[in-house]
C-alpha cells in the first residue's frame, strides 16, 4: 500500500503533486472510498463535521479532488456485514481517504472489521490520511493525542511506517501545537517522528519516504 500522510488534506500544489505521483491513473479516473470512522472517537468532531468531510464541504480537501467516484466506507458497520458484501468494493478502490479524529479509535475499528489485516494485500491502493487518518499508520501517537481509551489503554496504532506523526504544527486554533511541544512529544517515543504543519504531507512508496511541503516541518530521529 502507498501512503500520503497529511495534516489537513491535499491543500496545495506540492501535496497534490505527491498524490498524483502515487496514483495509478489521473485523479478523474480513480475511484475513492471515504472513511469517516476516526471522527466518532474524538469529542470535538461533531456529526456535522463528519458529513462535511464525506460531502467534500470541509476546509481539508479530500473527497472533493475530482475523483471519478467516491463511496462511503464506515468501518463500525462492517463487522455486522458479510465480508463478501464490502470486500470487493475495497479491493476495487484506487484510493482510501481517511478523515481526522482519534487515531487509536480508528486503529481499533480497522482491526475489528478486518481492514488492518487486508492492507498488506492492497499493494496498488493509495491511503490518503488526514491528521488521525495519517497517524493511524504510525507505531505510536503518544498519550497526548489519545481522546478515546482503547480496552488495553495503549497508544499504539498500526505501525505500517516506522515513524510517528505530530500534525497541525503552529495551527492558529491549537496554541499548544508548537514545534517546541512537538520536540518534547518526540522525546517520549521510542521511534523516529515528524512534526508537520497543515501545508505538509509525507509520501510513502515502499522504502521511499519523501516530504511534500509548502509550509514547515521537522524530523526527529528518535
Amino acid at each position: 500500500m502507498k501512503l500520503l500522510l497529511t495534516s489537513a488534506g491535499v491543500r496545495n500544489p506540492a501535496i497534490r503533486d505527491a498524490l498524483t505521483a502515487l496514483l495509478p491513473r489521473p485523479v478523474d479516473q480513480c475511484t475513492a472510498l471515504a472513511i469517516p470512522t476516526a471522527m466518532y472517537g474524538h469529542p470535538h468532531a461533531t456529526l456535522e463535521y463528519t458529513w462535511e468531510f464525506a460531502a467534500g464541504r470541509s476546509e481539508s480537501p479530500m473527497t472533493d479532488l475530482g475523483w471519478q467516484s467516491v463511496g462511503l466506507l464506515e468501518l463500525t458497520a462492517l463487522p455486522s456485514l458479510p465480508r463478501e458484501q464490502w470486500l470487493p468494493d475495497v479491493r476495487r478502490a484506487d484510493v482510501l481517504l481517511a478523515s481526522g479524529g482519534d487515531a487509536v479509535y480508528l486503529a481499533y475499528w480497522m482491526r475489528e472489521c478486518g481492514l488492518a489485516d487486508l492492507l498488506p494485500s492492497l499493494t496498488d491502493t493509495v491511503w490518503v490520511g488526514m491528521s488521525a487518518g495519517s497517524m493511524v499508520m504510525t507505531p505510536r501517537i503518544g498519550p497526548d493525542f489519545m481522546q478515546w481509551q482503547p480496552p488495553d489503554g495503549s497508544d499504539r496504532t498500526l505501525g505500517l511506517v516506522n515513524f510517528s506523526l505530530f500534525p497541525h504544527v503552529d495551527h492558529p486554533d491549537m496554541p499548544d501545537n508548537v514545534m517546541v511541544a512537538a520536540q518534547r512529544w518526540a522525546a517520549t517515543l521510542d521511534n523516529p517522528s515528524y512534526a508537520i504543519d497543515d501545508e505538509t504531507a509525507i509520501a510513502v512508496d515502499g522504502d521511499r519516504v519523501e516530504v511534500a511541503s509548502a509550509g514547515h516541518w521537522q524530523y526527529f530521529p528518535g
